[in-house]
């Protein structure tokens, strides 16, 4: 797909249906006009936290490039009627089977197969060893951060919490994140608290 960069992305994606929605704002499934390939369409108010949004389209941009995480096509301003606030666009690889949480759910007895699990958890570590390498963490890995293509592909989203470590810090000891999903030692806050969690994938989600 050639996406240019651009203030509006009125004439390049059009919007199908809406797929989700949360704090942040609503997600839709996209469609590119000219192409007709589909993308996932993550829309937010530019006037909620601004320093977030460019957080995580810097995260996109710069580590999006892997199999294991969606693939980041491009930032758009929407503009709006007087009255109404501009939205941010973050325009992404479409993953038609939907989450982890989602397959879990409309599985029988709401637990995977055995090599599924193994199957899923490899591929999250691997696109966790990537931004590991970057010396990125993601910080709110979940169900629902989890995607499937059609493929089954198993893909990482959701990068607005994520966390960039310089070459002279070691660990981030904010506490941030959704916390049903924390790691023990951040809903206690610890002072140890390490990259490293985010490689113990909360798996007992796949088996509960």
């Amino acid at each position: 797909m050639d996406v240019r960069w651009t203030d509006d992305p009125v004439g390049i994606f059009e919007m199908v249906q809406r797929v989700g929605n949360g704090s942040y704002g609503e997600v839709y499934k996209g469609r590119h006009v000219k192409t007709g390939q589909l993308a996932a369409i993550k829309t937010m108010d530019v006037t909620k936290d601004q320093e977030e949004m460019k957080a995580e389209i810097n995260m996109l941009k710069k580590y999006s490039h892997h199999r294991n995480i969606a693939t980041f096509y491009g930032a758009f301003i929407k503009k709006n009627p007087p009255g109404m606030n501009d939205q941010l666009w973050l325009v992404m690889e479409f993953c038609s089977a939907g989450s982890v949480a989602d397959l879990i759910k409309n599985t029988r007895g709401n637990s995977l197969k055995e090599e599924w699990i193994a199957y899923i958890s490899r591929e999250i570590l691997r696109g966790l060893a990537h931004l590991h390498q970057q010396k990125v963490i993601h910080r709110d890995i979940k169900g629902q951060n989890v995607l499937l293509t059609e493929n089954a592909d198993v893909k990482l989203v959701d990068f607005g919490v994520s966390a960039q470590l310089d070459c002279t810090v070691s660990r981030r000891n904010t506490f941030i994140g959704t916390p049903y999903w924390m790691a023990p030692e951040v809903i206690a806050c610890e002072g140890n608290t390490r990259a490293a969690y985010d490689c113990k994938v909360s798996h007992h989600v796949c088996l509960s």
